[in-house]
């Protein structure tokens, strides 16, 4: 969806101290600005995004579902409960999107439809189904997919993961938010808990190989060390949980989530098998539509930039924001694809190449801030702003 070159507006709120999740009660704040800066004087910017209204819920560690042994029966209805639950047929899971082959179902009335990257019981599902309860969540097959999903009208919003406490930034996610025009409408923070899976009556000291994630391999490096399994890589999480369900392969575990085990039928051998317990990722909400700035609660707003050469140009610019007591809450750099080596020649010393770098900042402020406008305002004057003039989020 493509948008005009000129006004710049919006932002949104950071997380409340405790986890939850962000920009979801529909209200639209109070106090909307437009913002025009003079894109004759300085005419490449780009505010790439913005974080939307968050009402902070907190979440919960993942919690693996056990039968209530007091009650008589009990350990019956849990294994009803799980028979209901399993898909025995693997083949009646909806079929995640491709970037080539973006078909779908017909759009439900008013249900939210969210795409995200996986298959069913992936980590990001469970971000979404946090983010909007009562959801159709739809599956891709990967991120760009599920960009190109909310692009298409396919789907309302998309929820992807740009950030891990462990594992640090997705950076393909960062990259695709310049290339794709979608809005960051608010964002999830959800604890992870890795599980060891394996088939019914399978113990652990039968597992001999483990597949998941290149992540969550890596994040449960010790566990599996003690163990000594021999570690194969799989698409996502979920997705080798449905490979040990479907192959019926019985000396070889899954790490996936506690709802992954429900889906396709494992048990857990073994919860919480990361090597941190604080495993935190961060969770974006993309929608074609930006959400409105205002100034009755905290927000936070992204933007990104290039900076051209000459000593202490980074530290300058950063300080627009210092100068104003706006706090930073990330900086991210990545290489420009388009131009990634810049030459400086000098005739004394020669020529020297250095790569170009973007800039990708997260401030603690609203659009609607005074502040936050006359910090950009400033910002302008420092930086070679961005190529390509657009409003990617407010």
């Amino acid at each position: 969806m493509a948008l005009k070159a000129g006004p710049i507006w919006g932002s949104a709120d950071y997380p409340h101290p405790y986890l939850g999740l962000t920009g979801l009660d529909g209200r639209r704040p109070g106090c909307f600005l437009n913002l025009r800066f003079d894109f004759e004087r300085c005419r490449k910017w780009e505010c790439l995004a913005v974080l939307g209204q968050r009402a902070a819920i907190p979440v919960e560690d993942e919690k693996p579902l056990k039968a209530v042994a007091e009650s008589p029966g009990g350990a019956d209805k849990a294994k009803e409960t799980q028979s209901m639950a399993f898909h025995r047929d693997l083949n009646s899971l909806p079929r995640p999107l491709s970037a080539t082959d973006p078909s779908s179902s017909p759009i439900r009335g008013w249900i939210v439809r969210v795409a995200y990257q996986g298959v069913p019981g992936a980590y990001s599902e469970e971000a979404a189904m946090i983010a909007y309860p009562k959801c159709e969540t739809v599956p891709c097959d990967d991120f760009e997919a599920a960009f190109k999903a909310v692009e298409l009208w396919l789907v309302d919003k998309a929820v992807l993961p740009i950030e891990n406490s462990v594992g640090g930034s997705i950076h393909r996610n960062y990259d695709l938010l310049l290339r794709h025009r979608l809005h960051i409408v608010g964002e999830v923070q959800m604890v992870v808990n890795h599980c060891l899976l394996g088939l019914p009556g399978v113990r652990k000291d039968e597992i001999k190989r483990v597949i998941s994630h290149p992540q969550a391999l890596t994040q449960c490096d010790m566990t599996l060390n003690e163990l000594g399994l021999i570690r194969i890589t799989a698409e996502d999480t979920a997705g080798a949980a449905q490979i040990v369900a479907s192959d019926g392969m019985k000396d070889t575990g899954a790490i996936a989530s506690a709802r992954a085990a429900v889906i396709y039928g494992l048990n857990i051998l073994e919860e919480k098998i990361q090597d941190d317990c604080d495993n935190i990722t961060r969770f974006l909400i993309l929608a074609r539509e930006p959400i409105i700035p205002g100034l009755e609660r905290p927000y936070k707003t992204s933007i990104v930039f290039s900076l051209d050469e000459g000593p202490g140009v980074l530290f300058k610019a950063l300080a627009v924001f210092a100068l104003r007591d706006i706090s930073l809450s990330k900086i991210e750099s990545r290489p420009q694809r388009k131009r990634p080596l810049r030459i400086v020649d000098d005739s004394n010393k020669g020529s020297a190449k250095y790569f170009d770098y973007l800039f990708y900042i997260d401030f603690e402020a609203s659009m609607a801030d005074p502040r936050a406008q006359h910090a950009l305002s400033h910002l302008q004057r420092i930086c070679n702003i961005y190529e390509d003039p657009r409003l990617l989020s407010s």
